[in-house]
């Protein structure tokens, strides 16, 4: 049984930092490309940062790129996701999910699992 399980949000104020991580079970680990994903209330699931299969690609989305780091240790089967210089704006549930496909996906339907999520909350 696949599971993926997010850690290290929180409360943060402006200007902030926190760093997320997602520990990965039932699945080989370095055989899937992950993702991080989030949503607002209110608002899609949005795509925020993505790692190939041995980390050396990464992809951001425009409005995190620059500020969020994505890497992973694929001797520990986690993902992470370094969040510096937080903005109220990127107050959400924060989810990582893998995909099984050999380039990132932005996508959310492209992935085949998914954590339960965390929380962000970016006071301003």
């Amino acid at each position: 049984q696949v599971q993926l399980v997010e850690s290290g949000g929180g409360l943060v104020q402006a200007g902030g930092s926190l760093r997320l991580s997602c520990a990965a079970s039932g699945l080989t680990f370095s055989s899937y490309c992950m993702g991080w994903f989030r949503q607002a209330p209110g608002k899609e699931r949005e795509f925020v940062a993505a790692i190939s299969r041995t980390g050396v690609r990464q992809d951001y989305a425009d409005s995190v790129r620059g500020r969020f780091t994505i890497s992973r240790d694929n001797a520990k089967n986690t993902v992470y996701l370094q969040m510096n210089s937080l903005k109220s704006d990127d107050t959400a549930i924060y989810y990582c999910a893998a995909d099984q496909a050999i380039i990132l996906q932005p996508i959310p339907s492209r992935y085949d699992y998914w954590g339960q999520g965390t929380q962000v909350t970016v006071s301003s």
